[in-house]
């Protein structure tokens, strides 16, 4: 992670501009000063000088402890991925004849995968000549759409993909 950062920022004699919009270790804008006249600068608070906006004109650079702003940015950076949800997208494998019992089950998977906050892919595969009776992946899907009606949206309606019906529920979010 650091490895990025440091790349990512030119430091002390990495800086490439003859001029550069200088701000001070506290925060305070010196103004416009030739490169060699900021590293001075730098230098004489014993820290580095960091190039913050290159494409600024002239680019704009700030005296400060690179070591501990990498620790920072570092630290931001693990912060804001503890916080990102991941989302799974779990599947349920059926067919046009499942029975009543077995649909429950899987009904009973459903909910707990969306309790979970994982997205549903359910798949209706058509073994045969079921194909010829679309209809009859309605008697499987109905029940699940009316058991978890409360719990989830549908994301990508019941459709076609050769042998199989597919259908993606999502979660609803509570906020």
């Amino acid at each position: 992670m650091r490895k990025d950062l440091k790349k990512k920022y030119r430091v002390n004699e990495q800086i490439r501009a003859r001029e550069v919009r200088l701000i001070g270790p506290d925060g305070k804008q010196i103004g416009i000063v030739s490169l060699s006249e900021a590293l001075r600068y730098a230098e004489d608070y014993g820290l580095d000088l960091v190039e913050v906006a290159p494409n600024a004109k002239p680019p704009v650079c700030k005296i400060m402890d690179f070591g501990e702003f990498l620790y920072q940015e570092a630290k931001k950076a693990k912060e804001a991925k503890k916080k990102q949800v991941q989302v799974e997208l779990k599947e349920i494998k059926l067919s046009p004849k499942t029975e009543k019992h077995d649909l429950e089950v899987k009904i009973k998977h459903i909910l707990r995968f969306l309790d979970d906050k994982n997205k549903v892919k359910i798949r209706v595969v058509f073994k045969g000549r079921e194909i010829v009776h679309p209809e009859m992946a309605d008697r499987v899907l109905q029940p699940i759409f009316e058991a978890v009606k409360d719990k989830a949206k549908i994301e990508m309606a019941p459709k076609f993909e050769g042998r199989q019906l597919i259908t993606i529920l999502a979660p609803v979010s509570k906020k």
